[in-house]
Order: C-alpha cells, then structure tokens, then sequence
C-alpha cells in the first residue's frame, strides 16, 4: 500500500490573481464565475476585488463605488453566511483581466514580500464566530467610510482593505490581528475628527 501523497499548499494570494488575469482566458472576467473559481477563499478575494477601484487615481467618486461593496463583503462576513450573495447584476458585472495585472504590477512587490512572511498562523482564530462577526463590522466601517467624499483617502483605505482580504486569503490570524488594530485606530480617528470632517464636507 502506498503511502498517502500530501496535498500540494493552496496557491497564494500572488499565484491566484496571476491566474485570474491570465491573458489567454479572455479579456475580462464575469464575477460570479470568479467566485466559484476561488473556493473557500470567496471572501479574501471579493474583498480584494471590491476594493481595487480604491487604487484608480482619482481624488473623488472612487469610493462611492469601493465603500458599498466593501460593506456588502463586510455584513455578509458578520450574518455568518457561507459564501456570499451578490445581486444578479453585480454578479454579472465583468472584471477586465487587464486591470487585474495593472493592480499586480503595482501592488505586486508589497503581496510578494507579504507572502515570505506570512504562515497560516492562528488561522483558528478566522474560524472563531465572535471573530468573524467583528471582522465583518469592522468592513462594513471602513466602506461607509470609504463611501464618503473625503479627498485622497482612497489609497490608505485601500491599503488597509488589502491587508483585511490577504489574511482572510492566506487564512492568517496574526495578520487579521495587525489589520484589526489598525482598522479599529482609523475608526476611532474619524470618529474623533467627525465633527472637522462635517464642516468640510458642508462648505
């Protein structure tokens, strides 16, 4: 009898957007069939995607389109749902693969370096519900504030977005714990800075 051949590691973050955006599969992706593609990492990677409109370099109107989807992502991951639901519409919506590589060749040395050092450590604490739950209301959050029109916020937002969608990917907890912290001191930030931001929004 032979013995049990070990089952090869999960393609990384890098491996799985490298072969979403392969040239010769078409120029672009529906998002539903994306999601069926990527398995058990549904979320890490509809997070990732929904927040890659953060990174077009446009001061205003990025967010209004990032933010809801984040939230969507973000209530979702807090009703505990298995995979996530997406109206027919958005499902049907189609990624351009070229964008995809544009996306990796400018955040590609951050994810490569990401990768060498991140493990599937504590990744029983993404499994855990109240951890679950509080991930996905800190999503949700951080897209409602990302919906806001508040100038050249897009990339630090979306910064922190992709550290959120890399450890649900790479199933990390330590990394969950940095993107906890950090996600938890931008809120408070904002909370405390909300009055200075109404006024500037009103004028």
């Amino acid at each position: 009898m032979s013995p049990a051949t070990a089952a090869p590691p999960p393609a990384g973050t890098l491996e799985l957007l490298a072969r979403l955006a392969r040239e010769d599969a078409g120029p672009t992706l529906p998002l539903a069939t994306l999601l069926e593609e990527v398995g058990e990492r549904v979320y890490g990677v509809l997070l990732l995607v929904a927040t890659l409109p953060a990174f077009i370099p446009l001061p205003f109107g990025v967010g209004a389109i990032a933010g809801p989807l984040v939230a969507l992502v973000g209530l979702q991951l807090a009703l505990m749902r298995a995979r996530p639901w997406l109206p027919r519409r958005l499902g049907q919506r189609e990624i351009r693969r070229a964008g995809l590589r544009q996306f990796l060749h400018r955040a590609g040395p951050a994810l490569r370096w990401l990768e060498r050092v991140l493990r599937p450590r504590r990744g029983e604490l993404l499994d855990l519900r109240p951890a679950r739950v509080f991930t996905g209301l800190l999503l949700m959050a951080l897209g409602l504030l990302l919906a806001l029109p508040i100038p050249f916020t897009n990339y630090p937002f979306g910064v922190l977005l992709v550290l959120y969608s890399v450890a649900l990917i790479e199933h990390d907890g330590r990394l969950m714990l940095i993107a906890w912290s950090l996600g938890g001191v931008t809120i408070l930030g904002v909370v405390l800075l909300s009055e200075v931001l109404a006024r500037w929004l009103m004028t």
